[in-house]
């Protein structure tokens, strides 16, 4: 069994910041791609950064410069520094994870259970 479980999401002033985390726990034999995508009310989930195991990034164009993801491979976590929040980064926002799980050779994807951030303006 795996978990992917977020921490950090709060309620914070527009121009302020804010860090998530997201651990993977369970029978993990080696994780991929990492990832953070975010669901505002009324709008399809959309791709927020992912990072390789080699620490490769991709970035939406509308955080580029004010997030920062990143992750501990000893830890199974990664996390995403946000910086310079905007009302419109108001969102539900999810990790997921490609994990290889012992006796498989495939990857699959796994997604936590989403974090509140809310940005006041």
């Amino acid at each position: 069994q795996v978990q992917l479980v977020e921490s950090g999401g709060d309620l914070v002033q527009a121009g302020g910041f804010l860090r998530l985390s997201c651990a993977a726990s369970g029978s993990i034999f080696s994780i991929n791609a990492m990832g953070w995508y975010r669901q505002a009310p009324g709008k399809q989930r959309e791709l927020v950064a992912t990072i390789t195991r080699g620490f490769s990034t991709n970035y939406a164009d509308s955080v580029k410069g004010r997030f920062t993801i990143s992750r501990d491979n000893a830890k199974n976590t990664v996390y995403l520094q946000m910086n310079s929040l905007k009302p419109e980064d108001t969102a539900v926002y999810y990790c997921n994870a490609d994990i290889r799980t012992p006796g498989n050779y495939r990857y699959h994807t796994y997604w936590g259970q989403g974090t509140q951030v809310t940005v006041s303006s």
